[in-house]
């Protein structure tokens, strides 16, 4: 059950769970919350999670019923047509996206319509789309026609091959221009290939934008980190600036491990280290795990234990039980051995990057659907133990973002405030104008790191800079944030109304990002903090 949103974007969480049966007294105090008590709950601003994907959006609108309203005839019958010839190049640029997006169940049922001039086949689709937001009207024979199993041989274009899913022209299209179908075919060869991206990213997928999966260079830097990493004491300073502009894949999980502090330089004492380190968090949950039920800690593993099934939702390993079962140990013993904060929500999005990575070095590909179970039980305790103890080396850098209040994190806000004003005013004023505050979008972003507005491959991404980065988790957020607000610069000037506003900060669209955008993003953050990391006079009004 997803969370209630808010007008401001806060997220109100349904009071349910299933908890063994109590008597009357002690379930009206299970439900009570006390402020005072450590490790009490504290709400959040939050919205939709993941990055919200168009074709999803499309998808869910189908599938909602709609209210029957009296047909009115269009006064300008052309206009949709005369529009799509005017952006021929939009409706081109990602038709096999689309093309793949629709099954062929969900197009043997959308209802289409007729035209007395020909079309080209990417405008019918999208009429034939928006007919499903209307009632359903008889329609003529020489409709649009989908592939099924119904379909006459007569009726599909000769010489179209396997179908596959895609949408297939009727007979009235096969009369059209042939200048026109040359036209297009050029213009299509000459734009930019894009690839196509399914709904849920892969999260090892990096090269997102279309970039060779591992060209001269990247295996140059790969065998600079393994030289680096073999060496007795491993120079961090030197490892850092390397892993700044991202680590491979293959390197990523010692690397983290000795960039976040879990693991010494020294080569020789790291076996010790970690086998030390594992052992003792294993310790604390012999010791404190058990109290989970106590009178003190039912509220925050209640609470831990409704927020693991929303972290990731459309990713399949994040819904495994055994998964889920490893975030909830990681979470409870974090949250009593940190009482001034206890859990907060959204620390559980924090584990998930570390998890992935450690889970990486032992699958190949396809990590978002490998089954946990298969692993070693040996195995499985290691990745537990290792995303634990990163998580807490992340947290303890920016633990004031969770204390009663959550100062941390206001004062961040505050910053991007201040320095938004500076960077662009012109978005500054609309938000005036709009009557928009910073904390309604940016408290999100500061809280969860970004998290809930990129896709997991692209955190990942953008932690290999901020653990290279001089205090990257709290310092050089504020001023990716400052990045991300000013990228998206166009389309909130063109908002002109709080709510869409608001909607559009709370569902960028970044679900097809890569590495190229990230890399952009991280080197528009590095060009501001250089020009007002040390410049407080420009920094503050």
């Amino acid at each position: 059950m997803p969370p209630a949103q808010g007008l401001f974007g806060g997220v109100f969480r349904a009071n349910v769970w299933g908890f063994p049966a109590m008597s009357a007294d002690n379930k009206l105090h299970f439900w009570r919350r006390n402020a005072k008590v450590p490790g009490s709950l504290q709400p959040i601003y939050g919205a939709q999670y993941p990055p919200l994907d168009p074709r999803v959006l499309r998808s869910f609108l189908k599938d909602t019923p709609k209210t029957t309203v009296p047909n009115i005839k269009s006064k300008k019958p052309s206009t949709f047509h005369e529009f799509a010839r005017s952006t021929n190049d939009a409706w081109d640029i990602d038709d096999e996206e689309d093309k793949d997006f629709f099954a062929p169940a969900a197009l043997s049922s959308i209802p289409t319509q007729s035209h007395s001039k020909p079309q080209s086949p990417r405008p019918i689709a999208r009429v034939s789309k928006q007919a499903t937001d209307t009632e359903p009207q008889p329609q003529p024979v020489d409709r649009l026609q989908a592939v099924s199993p119904e379909l006459c041989p007569d009726q599909l274009k000769v010489g179209s091959g396997p179908t596959n899913g895609r949408v297939i022209k009727s007979n009235s299209d096969a009369q059209l221009n042939s200048n026109a179908v040359r036209g297009s075919l050029q213009k299509q060869q000459s734009l930019p290939v894009r690839p196509i991206i399914p709904l849920v990213a892969r999260i090892s997928d990096q090269n997102a934008s279309g970039a060779p999966p591992m060209t001269v260079r990247e295996k140059t830097r790969l065998d600079k980190f393994r030289q680096l990493l073999a060496s007795p004491n491993t120079d961090l300073e030197d490892l850092r600036k390397h892993s700044w502009s991202g680590i491979p894949r293959e390197v990523r999980p010692i690397t983290w491990r000795l960039l976040s502090g879990y693991l010494p330089a020294n080569m020789e004492r790291r076996e010790l280290v970690l086998r030390r380190k594992r052992e003792e968090y294993f310790g604390f949950i012999e010791q404190y795990y058990h109290s989970r039920t106590d009178e003190h800690h039912r509220d925050t593993y209640r609470q831990i234990h409704i927020d693991i099934p929303r972290t990731n939702p459309l990713i399949p390993l994040f819904q495994q039980p055994l998964v889920q079962e490893v975030f909830e140990r990681i979470l409870f013993i974090w949250a009593i051995r940190h009482p001034a904060s206890g859990y907060v929500q959204g620390i559980n999005d924090l584990v998930t990057p570390f998890f992935v990575v450690f889970l990486s070095e032992f699958v190949d590909e396809d990590v978002e659907n490998f089954e946990m179970a298969l692993l070693p039980l040996e195995t499985q305790r290691n990745i537990e133990a290792d995303s634990f103890w990163c998580m807490s080396k992340l947290l303890d850098g920016i633990q004031d973002n969770y204390t009663f209040a959550q100062p941390g994190i206001q004062k961040k806000v505050k910053a991007l405030e201040e320095l938004v004003s500076r960077i662009d005013e012109d978005i500054h004023l609309h938000f005036q104008k709009c009557e928009v505050e910073y904390l309604q979008f940016a408290f999100r972003w500061m809280n969860n790191l970004l998290m809930r507005e990129l896709p997991l491959r692209c955190t990942i991404r953008l932690w290999d800079t901020y653990q290279a980065e001089s205090e990257g988790f709290s310092h050089f957020h504020l001023y990716v944030c400052a990045a991300f607000l000013i990228k998206w610069r166009k389309e909130i000037l063109s908002m002109c109304d709080f709510q869409g506003l608001l909607m559009l900060l709370q569902n960028l669209p970044t679900i097809h990002w890569g590495n190229e955008e990230v890399g952009l993003l991280l080197a528009e953050a590095y060009r501001l903090k250089y020009m007002f990391a040390d410049a407080p006079s420009h920094y503050k009004r």
